[in-house]
């Protein structure tokens, strides 16, 4: 049976917030001293545009824990810009938001990760943005390292970027020295339109077994898509030079 703690979790990580609160508000009941309940159950406030209450709660962590980070920098963020809107960092996600599309959408761990002290100031559903930085994805928030995105999954998207498509990345989960983000396709350029944001990892991770001819094909297909891909991207560049 899931405890009320990870089911707390979870339905933050579905972006249901009155749920979040209702299950958050019951842990704190055994325990007002919870923390990890606290600034969830602040930032459910916070994406409920109940900013009172949300800072109220955050007040609460920080009288508890007065180096907070979490606390500290959310509540820092409603100070410093009180109109919901307007507030950079957050983000409404909701059930939907981490919903994966076949070559739309990707969970993926972020490489060279920030400090812990960095990463645990971050919540589930938190608006990251993506740099393209010396031939490399790297995360941010609010111009803060975070991490950067695998090789393999930051050249394709460095391609479709500068082409015009754009993307959404948010916190999935974070524990210690790892961050896991959802990324998203928000706007396909269309000189892109008929190729995937992000290739399965069935296809991507496919070994060739002698004994299985079809593995073979498709691998064989894979290797001819790639090269494919490789003369698409001299080609562009040739296009970009000339224009």
């Amino acid at each position: 049976m899931i405890s009320s703690k990870n089911q707390a979790i979870q339905t933050a990580l579905q972006g249901n917030w009155k749920n979040a609160t209702s299950l958050n508000k019951s842990l704190l009941s055994a325990n007002p001293n919870d923390i990890g309940a606290l600034n969830r159950l602040a930032f459910a406030f916070t994406l409920l545009d109940k900013i009172k209450e949300a800072k109220a709660t955050y007040r609460k962590v920080l009288k508890i824990d007065s180096v907070n980070p979490i606390a500290l920098r959310n509540l820092k963020r409603l100070k410093e810009e009180p109109n919901r809107k307007k507030l950079n960092g957050f983000s409404g996600v909701y059930s939907k938001s981490f919903i994966e599309t076949p070559g739309k959408t990707k969970i993926i761990e972020l490489v060279n990760v920030a400090q812990p002290k960095i990463v645990s100031g971050l919540i589930t559903g938190q608006v990251l943005n993506l740099i393209v930085k010396r031939l490399k994805v790297f995360i941010e928030n609010q111009e803060q390292y975070i991490g950067v995105l695998p090789d393999d999954v930051g050249k394709r998207l460095i391609k479709f970027i500068k082409g015009g498509s754009i993307y959404e990345a948010y916190v999935k989960s974070t524990n210690n020295n790892r961050v896991v983000v959802f990324l998203r396709e928000v706007k396909m350029a269309p000189r892109f339109k008929n190729q995937p944001s992000f290739l399965e990892e069935s296809i991507k991770n496919l070994s060739l077994d002698k004994n299985n001819p079809d593995k073979k094909d498709k691998a064989r297909h894979i290797k001819i898509h790639n090269e494919d891909e490789d003369i698409m991207d001299e080609a562009e560049k040739i296009i970009e030079d000339q224009e």
